[in-house]
């Protein structure tokens, strides 16, 4: 199961942002794949936001992982300085441990990754459309996307 949903708007983006972030659970992981400027940031921003969590959202790119508090426990990650590095940084703890967790460059670490999750791939159409092409992975997640979708 495959979903595509195009975006024309800023304010779509963030409203598909809340709607997933009203779905989600303790330990579920949401990857993130899309070129510079795509959109990911801006995305996880809107999800953050959803979950209640009101401190600025911005991208880890030096620190690769930032904590925040909300609704859950948000983990927000980008892994994108971890190319061709066998860093350890506590996978389990992060993926199973309480927190929603989105990794922005998740293809950089996919032997870490959950065996089960939302891979959510971004393209940019133009200044404004972006193209979201959600892969749900394991049932949980095709649940889930059939609720967001409905």
């Amino acid at each position: 199961m495959i979903v595509e949903k195009e975006v024309i708007s800023l304010e779509e983006t963030q409203k598909l942002a809340h709607q997933l972030a009203e779905l989600l659970e303790p330990q579920d992981t949401i990857t993130l794949e899309g070129d510079l400027g795509a959109g990911k940031t801006t995305f996880t921003q809107a999800l953050a936001k959803g979950l209640g969590i009101s401190r600025t959202v911005n991208s880890p790119t030096f620190t690769i992982m930032k904590q925040y508090e909300g609704r859950l426990p948000f983990n927000h990650l980008d892994v994108y300085r971890l190319a061709d590095s066998n860093e350890d940084l506590g996978w389990d703890e992060i993926f199973y441990g309480d927190a929603v967790t989105v990794v922005e460059w998740a293809h950089l670490i996919e032997e870490y990754l959950p065996d089960e999750r939302l891979a959510i791939e971004i393209y940019r159409i133009d200044d404004n459309k972006r193209k979201f092409v959600l892969k749900p992975i394991g049932k949980r997640y095709e649940r889930l996307c059939k609720e967001l979708f409905k």
